[in-house]
């Protein structure tokens, strides 16, 4: 059985959170503000599968509050739960460092992304229109959120 371990992402994991950045993405995060979260101390996760980097996440805190910025899995890992795993970490940490809530943004265009968030208790507070690049213009998000404690 594949072992899987999630920990804070170092500089050393950055070429490889790119790596997977770039082939999930139509309009992907650049490097820079990959290094430029590292650099800030923006909480952030990684997923390990048998020490392969798999996944990732990367959250702020305002005040009380977290904000889911980015979550993928590489696509080889996609359709095992890691994502589930990741998010379900990213709350536990957030709520070990204080945070009562915990916010994010998912595309109108991704339904599975979605209904993960709606199966981990999420619920839909607003829409961000225009809010993410697109190679055709801009695309909605449903803004989500969830009680912590």
């Amino acid at each position: 059985m594949a072992e899987q371990t999630i920990r804070p992402l170092e500089a050393d994991d950055l070429e490889r959170v790119c790596t997977i950045e770039q082939t999930v993405y139509e309009v992907p995060w650049s490097d820079q503000v990959h290094q430029d979260c590292l650099e800030r101390h923006y909480p952030s996760l990684i997923l390990e599968i048998d020490e392969v980097l798999a996944g990732y996440a990367v959250f702020q805190y305002f005040v009380d509050e977290s904000h889911l910025l980015n979550l993928a899995v590489d696509p080889c890992f996609q359709g095992q739960g890691l994502g589930r795993d990741l998010l379900r970490s990213v709350e536990r940490v957030s709520l070990e460092d204080g945070m009562r809530s915990l916010f994010l943004e998912v595309r109108f265009s991704n339904p599975v992304a979605r209904n993960l968030y709606l199966s981990e208790g999420f619920a839909e507070i607003g829409i961000r229109r225009n809010y993410y690049p697109t190679r055709r213009g801009r695309e909605h998000a449903y803004v989500l959120s969830k009680r912590l404690d």
